[in-house]
């Protein structure tokens, strides 16, 4: 149950016309509003008394001095048990632009489900409560939703001209999310957690009846569900600054992360999602020799993988996990893309054998970091596992590593483009 919290200005007026002096005139200095175009900004929050108001009074004062259309700031209050939902209150009677919307239950996903599908804005959109992102971006986020250009907008940290400061924990975690869903799931945007989104709102209240997910991963299966109708994602890229008080449990977010893939895959497959596609999704064909590619890339798939248990089991009597796994895997990573490269990509004679080697080489680093986390994730949830459950977290690891196998191999290590470049 959620309980809105609005000022006089709001209920009787309306949306407030930003910008607008005591007397009725806009403000000196304040930016000429298109007052035919709403933008609502939603902060979701839990337990954040102690950053909330300024984070909204900077918020607010931004949006005054530079926005040119008319805007709501959303605080959105996830169950919170300390004063969030007090300081949302007061902002909310002190500021006419600002609303403040209670939920009894966490999650962030939850939180924009609610407000956004009940928002009558032309634009919807949200940002964390930090203000990580620079708010310079906001403007260029939310203008090609406001044009009908696009349909949804991301902020892209991984962005060629973001300027991003976070430590190399959480940069490789960002980085490795990122390439698996371009590899297992086909995701043509480049940052799918940036907390810094928008959306046309007429669009996103038609996808929020297929995202299931109202956590962390909510982001993620919007923005998947949305390629996959069709539908075109603005990138912009942000400067963004890590927050060191962040209290994300990323480990939980990672495995989430994880099964929310898994989901969304499955439906993908089964059809179960009941969002019109466009013709020219639905008359898309596949690449010119991928249908081949793919059908030989499964052989020698499997080829490596029964090859690879027959040689994990055998040296795994004689040696620890860790050490079986990276021979068995180097072994057979050779073989494998010594067979790919003949078989699934045609390449022949001894021209670029050893570049391609050591090129496909990244693709074994993949599946050793991907392996390798994987038996000592095991050791923390099961100290005592047997070989059968190594060997079958294993299979696991490395079926994820060999779909990004063959992207890379495709795209780049065999790519046509290159060779003819070469």
């Amino acid at each position: 149950m959620t309980q809105p919290a609005t000022s006089e200005t709001d209920r009787d007026a309306g949306p407030a016309h930003a910008g607008a002096s005591p007397s009725g005139g806009l403000r000196p200095g304040a930016p000429a509003r298109t007052a035919t175009k709403l933008v609502e900004v939603v902060v979701p929050v839990y337990n954040e008394e102690h950053v909330l108001e300024s984070c909204v009074r900077k918020l607010h004062a931004y949006l005054d001095e530079t926005f040119p259309y008319d805007y709501r700031i959303t605080v959105a209050d996830n169950a919170s048990i300390d004063g969030t939902w007090a300081v949302a209150c007061a902002l909310a009677a002190e500021i006419p632009q600002v609303r403040a919307v209670h939920l009894d239950l966490k999650g962030r996903g939850r939180a924009l489900r609610q407000v956004w599908g009940d928002s009558a804005a032309d634009v919807v959109a949200y940002m964390d409560v930090d203000l990580s992102t620079g708010l310079e971006a906001f403007l260029p986020l939310v203008a090609p939703l406001l044009s009908g250009h696009s349909d949804l907008a991301i902020g892209s940290r991984l962005h060629r001209g973001s300027a991003v400061v976070r430590g190399p924990k959480r940069e490789f975690i960002s980085r490795t999310y990122n390439v698996l869903l371009r590899a297992t799931m086909a995701a043509k945007f480049s940052d799918a957690q940036c907390g810094f989104k928008a959306a046309r709102t007429d669009v996103v209240q038609r996808l929020l009846a297929e995202v299931e997910d109202n956590a962390w991963f909510f982001d993620t299966e919007l923005l998947l569900l949305a390629e996959r109708s069709g539908l075109r994602i603005h990138e912009v890229p942000v400067d963004w600054v890590d927050d060191p008080d962040s209290r994300v449990d990323i480990v939980r977010t990672v495995l989430d992360d994880l099964k929310g893939m898994a989901r969304v895959a499955r439906r993908s497959l089964s059809g179960a999602t009941r969002l019109p596609v466009p013709p020219r999704v639905r008359q898309a064909r596949l690449a010119p020799g991928l249908g081949w590619q793919l059908a030989s890339f499964a052989v020698v798939g499997t080829l490596s993988t029964l090859a690879y248990v027959l040689l994990y089991l055998g040296m795994r009597q004689l040696m620890p996990a860790l050490v079986a796994n990276a021979l068995a895997l180097a072994v057979t990573a050779v073989a494998n893309t010594a067979l790919n490269r003949r078989f699934t990509f045609g390449v022949t004679g001894s021209r670029d054998a050893l570049k391609h080697q050591v090129e496909g080489g990244i693709a074994f680093l993949i599946g050793l970091g991907l392996s390798s986390g994987a038996i000592a994730l095991l050791g923390v949830v099961q100290p005592q596992a047997r070989h059968g459950a190594e060997l079958a977290a294993l299979v696991a690891a490395n079926a994820l590593a060999t779909l990004v196998r063959f992207v890379l191999l495709r795209v780049w290590v065999f790519s046509p483009g290159r060779a003819a470049r070469g």
